[in-house]
């Protein structure tokens, strides 16, 4: 089969078309034919070595082992069963659970062995791949590639406002407003959870879109007076922030807060360092959170405020498999809004 591989830490170049076996279905295993493979930042940062140093680098702490192909927004067809699985579930079409893990029920996503599709495993960039059979859920659109945009992202954004809490009629700072977690925190706090949502973006020629997406107010930070146009949209100091950029808004983040405000941060593509006066956050009494994937109870109800229409996919382009290169530097251009999805088929 034909499949885009990571061959070491490095740039672009080091993402290479290879063919490769069919993988075969272990025990409680199925293999699916790949229909749609969304792209995130993880699998870029994966190859630039931006989760540590060297050969450290990767989900894991032992870092990854190349070559591997990337890619954990996976949807498609199942195709054959291993053992201990259904035969039944041939034919099914199924979005994957991104991640394998032994914690107990609600705290998988910090287990010590929690390891990732496209990490440490083979992962969707590819023509087929293989999944233990208990983490390949109904799809919840009939559209695969339509399907393909929520999993890690959605995951991601699902966790961040369970996390942090957020009720109905909070007023919420969502950074990053327009990449793929960014639009679907929109999504959730102000569609699912009921919060006004103020959008913050590079270009605000995506506004009225973000805005159908749910957000009441967007804002550019390269304003000025950020600050001053955040307090000014939300009436005031705002109760939570949904964050995936890092140091460039962080300064500005804790000023709009109000006391007993919240931070949750699960990105850092404005700045990965930082720095903090603690006065600000016990002087505040701001709560922060880390945050990164989710459980799978989140995956669920995800899926299920999907089929329900709550949700909608966000698309920004698709490419064929063998422009994985392009669509990866596409990928980091700014002024996108929503996803980028790899068509193994071809566009």
């Amino acid at each position: 089969m034909k499949a885009m591989q990571v061959t070491g830490y490095g740039g672009i170049e080091m993402l290479e078309e290879k063919e490769v076996p069919v993988p075969e279905p272990k025990s409680g295993e199925v293999l699916i034919k790949v229909k749609a493979c969304a792209i995130n930042n993880t699998e870029i940062w994966m190859r630039e070595g931006a989760y540590g140093q060297g050969s450290q680098s990767g989900w894991r702490p032992e870092g990854v082992q190349f070559p591997r192909t990337p890619g954990s927004d996976i949807t498609g067809t199942v195709v054959k069963t291993g053992d201990r699985v259904e035969p039944s579930l041939e034919g099914e079409n199924v979005v994957l659970f991104p991640f394998t893990s032994s914690g107990e029920e609600g705290l998988e996503h910090i287990s010590e062995d929690m390891s990732f599709i496209g990490s440490e495993y083979d992962g969707g960039y590819a023509e087929y791949v293989v999944w233990p059979a208990e983490l390949c859920m109904p799809m919840p659109l009939e559209d695969f590639t339509e399907s393909a945009v929520f999993s890690v992202s959605g995951l991601t954004a699902w966790h961040m406002v369970e996390q942090i809490q957020i009720k109905p009629g909070e007023k919420v700072m969502v950074t990053g407003a327009n990449g793929g977690v960014g639009s679907l925190n929109v999504q959730i706090a102000s569609q699912v959870f009921g919060a006004e949502v103020i959008a913050v973006v590079g270009n605000l020629d995506k506004a009225e879109q973000l805005k159908e997406l749910g957000a009441s107010h967007v804002v550019s930070y390269k304003s000025d007076n950020l600050d001053k146009d955040i307090l000014e949209a939300a009436g005031g100091p705002i109760d939570a922030v949904l964050d995936v950029v890092g140091d460039a808004l962080f300064s500005t983040s804790l000023q709009v807060l109000k006391k007993g405000g919240r931070f949750c941060t699960s990105g850092s593509a404005g700045g990965q360092k930082t720095e903090l006066d603690f006065r600000t956050l016990y002087l505040k009494h701001i709560t922060m959170y880390g945050s990164v994937l989710g459980t799978r109870e989140e995956f669920k109800k995800m899926l299920k405020a999907i089929s329900e229409g709550k949700l909608k996919p966000v698309i920004e382009r698709t490419f064929p498999l063998t422009g994985a290169r392009e669509a990866q530097q596409f990928f980091k251009e700014a002024g996108k809004l929503g996803k980028i999805v790899l068509l193994p088929e071809g566009e």
